[in-house]
């Protein structure tokens, strides 16, 4: 079943209204939405792959990861207001990214299995919310994420996953009712965003193109985020720390004419 698409104007305000409010608790995800146009989006990734991902972050080599730490054109997608508006209607203020990557899913690529996402982090308590943001046209034959409505409403047991599949983990089928999952198709520049226990997954890439997206991950500042590597900072995208959990970086102040 393919995902209803919200028709937001994309310079109004991103609150949530209580209808949204309601579904993201039923179903676990809300979306798409639009965060820029299609045209904008694929020039933006382009000059992205030109520039951001030809040189190392702050993760090493692993130049598709975190790397709104240190590229100001991640950076304001990760902080961007059709993302962050609709999180603080969730869960208020204080918000921050632990984590972003490119996702590059060539013709071909591995299935992912059905997962839940908390099943594979130590944050503590597990909250997340995650945005998943299409570089280009993402379609069911190129491997679009397919969600199960309501189904973080129930933890799954997790079983060893095959190696035709990306992850070594899965959760155990015979309690997915795959027959209720939407697809979520998306145009360049639209996103959705989803809780840490929904059941998501994408096929293999039977498609003649390469899958491009950005996933980020957003936590508050009460959940103890273990660091994924020596250095790792934590972005506030919004609000203040008032923990201390974890270290935290904040956005740099906006240039001033």
């Amino acid at each position: 079943m393919k995902a209803s698409r919200e028709n937001h104007d994309m310079s109004m305000n991103h609150a949530l209204s209580h209808e949204e409010l309601e579904r993201f608790h039923r179903d676990g995800y809300l979306g798409p939405y639009a965060l820029c146009a299609p045209a904008e989006m694929l020039t933006l990734c382009e000059r992205m792959e030109r520039g951001v991902l030809t040189r190392p972050g702050t993760w090493g080599r692993n130049v598709e990861q975190m790397r709104h730490l240190d590229a100001e054109e991640v950076r304001e997608l990760v902080a961007h207001p059709a993302i962050v508006g609709r999180l603080q209607g969730l869960f208020g203020p204080d918000l921050l990214c632990w984590r972003s990557n490119f996702f590059y899913k060539a013709p071909g690529g591995k299935e992912v299995p059905w997962h839940q996402d908390a099943e594979f982090w130590q944050l503590d308590p597990p909250v997340n919310v995650t945005a998943w943001l299409a570089l280009d046209e993402v379609t069911a034959e190129s491997a679009c994420v397919q969600l199960i409505p309501g189904s973080h409403k129930k933890i799954l047991p997790h079983v060893k996953a095959g190696e035709e599949m990306l992850f070594d983990k899965m959760a155990e089928l015979s309690q997915v009712p795959v027959e209720q999952a939407v697809d979520m198709v998306l145009r360049p520049g639209e996103f959705f965003i989803f809780n840490e226990r929904i059941l998501h997954h994408s096929e293999a890439n039977r498609s003649a193109r390469t899958r491009k997206n950005m996933v980020i991950r957003y936590s508050l500042p009460f959940v103890h985020i273990p660091p994924l590597y020596e250095g790792h900072q934590l972005l506030m995208v919004s609000g203040e720390d008032r923990f201390g959990l974890n270290a935290t970086v904040r956005l740099p102040e906006p240039a001033h004419a």
